[in-house]
């Protein structure tokens, strides 16, 4: 006998897990903002300044380089971390907005597993789905 649809259609999520899952996101949403204001103050840092330097004449160009190189993997950080924020903020407006489809794959509509949801709360696609996408970008 094959099942119907009201069989088919998965639980929505009880509201102590929802209540989980909105922690877990505004935990990691803290953690990033606090990330994104060390790379702040990291770009307004520079030899010079940190010195007491008005200009960079009685620095290396080493020195310089090496200045310029880590304001650089700064705000790659930074810009990682900002999509991760970004990221953060759609996974709740997901669950204020629609909570009875929070949990649930964006591509075929199962649930996505507690474990995979509890380590990446802002996941949107369960873990076959996602391993999919991941096949056919290495693939391309």
């Amino acid at each position: 006998m094959a099942p119907t649809t009201a069989a088919k259609k998965q639980k929505a999520m009880n509201k102590k897990t929802l209540d989980h899952f909105e922690k877990r996101l505004l935990e990691e949403r803290r953690r990033a903002l606090k990330e994104l204001g060390h790379h702040g103050e990291t770009f307004g840092t520079t030899l010079q300044g940190a010195a007491g330097e008005l200009t960079a004449y009685h620095f290396h160009m080493a020195d310089q380089g090496t200045d310029a190189m880590e304001r650089e993997k700064a705000f790659l950080f930074a810009s990682q971390e900002g999509r991760f924020l970004w990221h953060l903020d759609e996974a709740l407006r997901r669950l204020y907005r629609s909570p009875e489809a929070f949990g649930k794959c964006h591509n075929c509509g199962a649930d996505i597993a507690y474990d995979r949801l509890d380590a990446l709360p802002h996941a949107r696609f369960c873990i076959n789905c996602k391993q999919r996408e991941e096949d056919a970008k290495r693939q391309s």
